[in-house]
Parts: structure tokens; sequence; C-alpha cells
């Protein structure tokens, strides 16, 4: 730090005290500063730009899917056809059969239209992240910035509003892209918020936001990781080439895979594309 001319000739302080002062201001800033960073802050700051991994996991591809109903005792009524998969008209949801702690993500969804219902009821679906965060999906194009809620499309549901809204018609394809960093535990002791960032149509709506807690209905927090949730919620909201990539985000550590061996082969699901 660099005290101006004015200051020092004002005060008429000799140089030992200066050097003391102007160390002290500088240690306290450096501690403020370190105090203000979250763990993790920044770490879902990486490249959203669409592209499939050669190491990620595809989903849902041209040629079929490897999600599973969430709850074993419900039947799905989830359709796939032509590379596309159609949600349930019922409350059934379809899950990962693996669970993901870090992890970048592609969905592409094209909402429904449905007239005469509550705004929350018109094309509404949700990727939920580890069963607790959801990303909503909703037929929102069209809504006003001042009547926007925390409940519309690409909000973090009900618990933040995305940055822009960008929402397209129902009937035309869109597209999420997420970087997701999970909280993480020592013990049952939350030591760092998760965070996300997410692009909706190729324009970033969510900063390397920290999010507090669950969303909505979602799984209460903890250590475990859980699955990525496809929410069926009685509209048909169709969906496509949807992959996941695992990555390892910690502090001083490049964003690179993380090498976990996956109950479904890579090459197999390749075999969807």
């Amino acid at each position: 730090m660099i005290l101006s001319n004015n200051f020092v000739k004002k005060w008429n302080l000799p140089a030992a005290t200066m050097t003391v002062i102007v160390t002290g201001i500088a240690t306290i800033l450096t501690a403020e500063s370190a105090k203000s960073a979250e763990p993790g802050e920044g770490l879902t700051k990486g490249p959203l730009d669409g592209k499939r991994p050669h190491d990620a996991v595809q989903l849902v591809g041209k040629r079929g899917h490897v999600l599973i109903p969430e709850k074993e005792e419900v039947k799905s009524q989830w359709v796939f056809k032509d590379g596309v998969l159609t949600a349930s008209p019922e409350n059934d949801s379809l899950v990962t059969p693996e669970t993901y702690t870090d992890f970048k993500m592609h969905v592409e969804f094209n909402v429904n239209s449905v007239a005469g219902v509550d705004p929350e009821q018109n094309g509404n679906s949700g990727v939920y992240i580890q069963q607790r965060y959801e990303i909503q999906i909703l037929n929102s194009h069209g809504i006003a910035t001042e009547d926007y809620k925390a409940s519309y499309a690409g909000s973090l549901y009900r618990q933040k509003k995305p940055d822009k809204l960008v929402s397209k018609p129902a009937g035309e394809w869109q597209s999420y892209d997420i970087i997701f960093r999970a909280a993480r535990f020592e013990g049952e002791k939350k030591v760092a918020n998760a965070r996300i960032s997410v692009k909706h149509n190729g324009v970033l709506i969510h900063d390397d936001y920290a999010l507090t807690n669950k969303t909505g209905r979602g799984k209460k927090e903890g250590p475990e990781p859980f699955p990525i949730k496809l929410q069926g919620h009685e509209n048909q909201v169709r969906f496509r080439n949807i992959w996941v990539q695992r990555l390892k985000l910690e502090p001083g550590k490049k964003d690179a895979p993380k090498k976990e061996k996956e109950r479904l082969h890579l090459r197999d699901a390749r075999r969807m594309r």
C-alpha cells in the first residue's frame, strides 16, 4: 500500500511509524478479503459452450436413454421415440442410475403450452441437481421482467431468478448448460455451500451462485451425493441430447474430469448418440 506525500507531510510522522501503519492496514485488508471469499468460490466459472467432452456420459441420445424411475414401485410413463424423451403426463420422474458430486451437464428441452392454467402449471418440469436443487423448466416466454418470479423458467426454484430472461416460445428447442460443485461437509457440518453456473440458450443466467440450501421439495442437504433428476410434473415436456461429465472442483487444482468407473460403460453410452 502506498500513502500520498500530502498524507505523510500533514501528519509529520517518522518513517518507522509509517511502516507500522501501512503494514497494519494491509494486514487488515488482506484478512477481510480472505474472510469474504467463500470456500470453492469461482470454481464453477469454467467454459459452458455446450460441446460434449469425450469422457461425458450420454444420458439421453439419438438411440435411447439410461434414466430410471425415481421410485421403483411406480411404473414410468415417460416415452422415448426418435431421439426424444417425453415426460410423463403424471408426476413420476426419472433419475440417473449414478450419483454425482461435481459435474458439467448439457440438457436440451422443449416445453409444451397449456392454456388457461396458472403460469407455474404451464410446461412445468425441472432439472434437479442431486435431487436437491431445481433449475426450473417452464413455459415463461414473454413474461415481463417486473412480473417474473423465482419460480419461473431458469430460476433456481424460489431461491434466485435468472439474471437474464431468454426463454423461447413453447415448441422451440432450448438448452441449459450447467457446472455444479456440491456442498462440502466435514461430518454432518456444512463447510462450503454448493455453487452453480448456468447458461440458458447460451446466455449466462447464474454466475457461480452459492446455493445456501435445497430448493422447494428437494432432498435435504447432506454429505452424500444423489442422482440427477428430470422432473415429471403433469406436463409432457420433451428432452433430447442430455450428457454429464464428472469433475473434481477443488481449490488450487485444475478442473479435471473425475476418473470414476461408471456402471454404465462410456462405450455403451456413446452408442446412443
